[in-house]
Parts: C-alpha cells; sequence; structure tokens
C-alpha cells in the first residue's frame, strides 16, 4: 500500500514539534505506537523462539517539567483511531488484566487465537508494583512473547486460558517514585532489562501556548494527523514473518561478537546491568520491526534497519545510569547522587558548599551531608575549589556538559541522517548466492 508519509516515526516527530518534551520522549512514544498497530501478528523467528514487536516503555522526569502524561497522550490518541486495538486498564489487578485479554480475543490468518492487549499508564504507580514478584514473572513472560497459554480465574469466568497474550505497556512516572518504590535488587531483576527508561530533565522548548503554533499551520496539522492515522491503519494490517537480508544477518553477527567482548560496555557495571545486556540485542530486533513497518509493507529487515535500532537504543544507556542512580538501598550513595545531580544541573556546572547544604537539609542531617560530598571529592566526581572565601563544589571538566536535552538534540539528528542514508538496498531475500550478489535491486513483496 503507498504511504502518505514516507517514514512514520519521523513523522510523528514532526508532528509533535510545537510540544515542550524533548524528541526522544516523542520518538519512544511513536516506536511504542507503531508496535501497538502491529501487536502480536508479526515476528521474527529465530527458531527455538521468536521476537515480537512489544515494549514497556517508562518516560522518566522529575515533576512538570515534561509534560510526561501529555506526550504520551498524544500517540495513543492516534492509535485510539483504530478500531482493531484493544486497550487494557491503567490500573491493573489481575482480575482487570484477565477480562481485558479475553475481551481483547481474536482469530488472526495463520496466527490462530490472540489477545493483543496496549496499556497506557499516566502514572506508573497505578499498574506496577515492583515488589510484587508474581505480578513482575508475569510481565517478564509476556514480553517474551512466549507461546504458553496463560490461565488465571476469575470471578465471572472462572479458570480462563489466554492463547497468544501479546502485552504493549507505555507509562510515566518520576525519579522520585522510582527511589521510593523500586528496591536495588529490582535494577538487576528480569523486568527492568525488559523495559526501555526514557529520561529527560529539561524541556525542548518553552511553549506557553501551543494552540498559537497550531493555529499559524492549522491546515498542514490537520493534514498531518489525517495521514499519520490512516498510515497507521496501513500498518495495522501488516501481518507475518519478518525476514533478515543476508546483509542484516551478516551486521548482526558481527555486532553480536563484539557485544560479548568483556571490554565492550566499561560504562555499565556487568554485575547491575548484566540483564539489560543479554536483551539487548532482542530490543535492537524489536524496534529494527517497528522501523521496518514505519517505511514500508514489506515484511524485511534490512542491515540499515539494525544499524538505525542500535543507535537508538545504545543512546539510552547513559539515560539508564541516570535514572538507577536514583535507586539505592545504601543511604549515603542515595545522598551522594542526588548532591551530584544538583550540581550536574546548574548552568555551569558548578555549586557552593553552602547553597547545595540549603537543597539538602531537609532530607539528611549535616554529618550525612559532609559524608557524601566527601565521598563525591574522593571517587573524582566532583572537584571542591574555592573563589575568595566561599567553597565550591564543581564537575571536573571545565567545559559545560551539555544538557540531556542538547545530547537529544544530537541523538535524533544523528537518526535521521542514518534513516535517510543512501544505504544500498538489501531488501531482497533469498538464500540464494545469486540474491546475495544482487542486494541493490528492487525489492520484492514477500
Amino acid at each position: 500500500m503507498n504511504r502518505n508519509i514516507p517514514n512514520w516515526v519521523m513523522g510523528y516527530v514532526e508532528y509533535t514539534k510545537h510540544m515542550e518534551a524533548p524528541d526522544l520522549f516523542h520518538m519512544w512514544t511513536a516506536i511504542g505506537t507503531v508496535a501497538g498497530a502491529l501487536r502480536g501478528k508479526v515476528w521474527i523467528d529465530m527458531g527455538y523462539f521468536k521476537w515480537k514487536p512489544n515494549f514497556f516503555i517508562i518516560l522518566v522526569a522529575p515533576p512538570g517539567i515534561v509534560s510526561k502524561s501529555t506526550t504520551l497522550g498524544v500517540g495513543m490518541s492516534l492509535l485510539r483511531e483504530l478500531e482493531s486495538i484493544h486497550f487494557g486498564p491503567d490500573s491493573v489487578t489481575w482480575q482487570a488484566l484477565t477480562e481485558s485479554f479475553i475481551e481483547a480475543q481474536e482469530i488472526v490468518k495463520d496466527v490462530g487465537p490472540m489477545s493483543a492487549l496496549t496499556i497506557a499508564a499516566s502514572e506508573l504507580g497505578t499498574f506496577l508494583d515492583p515488589r510484587n514478584r508474581e505480578m513482575i514473572d508475569v510481565l517478564c513472560d509476556l514480553w517474551d512473547g512466549r507461546s504458553v497459554p496463560w490461565k488465571r480465574r476469575t470471578k465471572a469466568e472462572g479458570l480462563s486460558e489466554i492463547r497468544n497474550p501479546w502485552l504493549n505497556f507505555l507509562g510515566c512516572t518520576t525519579p522520585g517514585w522510582l527511589e521510593e518504590n523500586f528496591p536495588e535488587y529490582a535494577i538487576r531483576g528480569g523486568f527492568t532489562s525488559r523495559t526501555v527508561f526514557v529520561y529527560a530533565d529539561a524541556k525542548r522548548d518553552l511553549i506557553a501556548y501551543p494552540s498559537l503554533r497550531l493555529n499559524e499551520f492549522k491546515q498542514e496539522f490537520a493534514t498531518l494527523r489525517r495521514h499519520l492515522v490512516n498510515d497507521l491503519r496501513k500498518i495495522d494490517v501488516i501481518q507475518g514473518e519478518y525476514y533478515l537480508t543476508p546483509g542484516a544477518f551478516k551486521w548482526g553477527e558481527k555486532w553480536y561478537a563484539q557485544h560479548w567482548k568483556r571490554d565492550a560496555y566499561e560504562h555499565l557495571d556487568r554485575e547491575t546491568y548484566g540483564g539489560y545486556l543479554a536483551r539487548k540485542q532482542t530490543h535492537i530486533h524489536k524496534v529494527a520491526m517497528v522501523l521496518a513497518a514505519s517505511v514500508s509493507d514489506e515484511m524485511v529487515i534490512g542491515e540499515g534497519h539494525l544499524v538505525q535500532a542500535d543507535f537508538l537504543v545504545t543512546q539510552l544507556e547513559d539515560q539508564m545510569i541516570n535514572v538507577f542512580r536514583h535507586i539505592s538501598d545504601n543511604r549515603d550513595a542515595m545522598l551522594s547522587m542526588q548532591m551530584f545531580e544538583m550540581i550536574r544541573q546548574t548552568h555551569d556546572a558548578t555549586l557552593s558548599k553552602r547553597d547545595l547544604w540549603k537543597q539538602m537539609i531537609y532530607r539528611c542531617s549535616y554529618e550525612e551531608y559532609e559524608r557524601a560530598a566527601k565521598g563525591l571529592i574522593s571517587a573524582e566526581l566532583i572537584v571542591e575549589t574555592t573563589a575568595g572565601t566561599t567553597i565550591l563544589f564543581r564537575l571536573p571538566s571545565r567545559d559545560k556538559v551539555p544538557s540531556l536535552q542538547e545530547k537529544s538534540d544530537g541523538i535524533i539528528a544523528h537518526w535521521e541522517s542514518l534513516a535517510r542514508a543512501d544505504l544500498p538496498d538489501e531488501t531482497s531475500v533469498s538464500s540464494s548466492s545469486e540474491a546475495e550478489s544482487h542486494l541493490s535491486e528492487e525489492p520484492g513483496q514477500e
């Protein structure tokens, strides 16, 4: 089918340019929206298991900074235009989740019975209790897309068996909620390694009245929304197995060998992030399916899709550290990270010892404050200097530290260059040597 927009994800980022949230929030909302349209009726077959394009995406930002719920709501409002999509409850109990899966049951050609739900929770706490291990285990099984039927007992239906359950989840929260509700062991657990955390601490732009900007481009805005919905309907009917081209397999094998080198991720503590690293390949291929569906109905994943997906997933790793540095069962470590963030977020990454204490005075005793400051200095995360009689704490580099928004802008610009790059067209899929030697030919419909 012909598309109105060459790339749905990039079209969505353009559609949301008059909002204050950073581009990465909109990018991952778009990915979750396309995944919601694809549901569990597309996959990559790995023989022993299948990868399906469902996600757990959580937008994380301090309260009132980037309008997380509004950002998520824009993408979900487009997805709700599709009559075939079933939304689950944003306040989850076993009863509500099971009943929603029952209501979503459908028969899909070449798939059989399927129950696909997308859940959008503007407040993560209404959906998730990180200390409920039984619920967490079930969510992990649902993310994995296992074909084993999901059984649960409800008051109305008795014992219910859900065939091919598929769950796509997007939620919003704050660093404070994670700090209060996530035990440290949860970081190493299965749920967080399956979750995409997108972090922001600043607005992309100051827009007091979005309607003024939209009124200026009212016709263009309405047209773009209509095109996004229409193209999402076309994505909704995509069904079947995605195939990797020979070039994609070659790139993936090279990536996999590099990925498992001992020194490949020196910036990530393997004890803490080992679960994520074990699933990074899965994250990349899930995203690659979404990127392929965003530009074409062809059930083919090329090397370019994997390159783009790898870039998007990898860029979130620094943000994961920002998210989880707030979570610790060690009080001194938690206070140290809070102080480090306060210094980092200043205009010139410098804060006087007195002003920092003013911000910490309601959080800890002065003895704890002194101990945390000394710990940061010993770890060379901050440097203590003086200006006259004033003691200053600053980050070691004298250069201005780029904000997360500045990093986000660079990430999106580079991803767009990858998306627009004149990569060799290798969407023909064949095991023959002749097909491998003519990857630049026009792709054929699978």
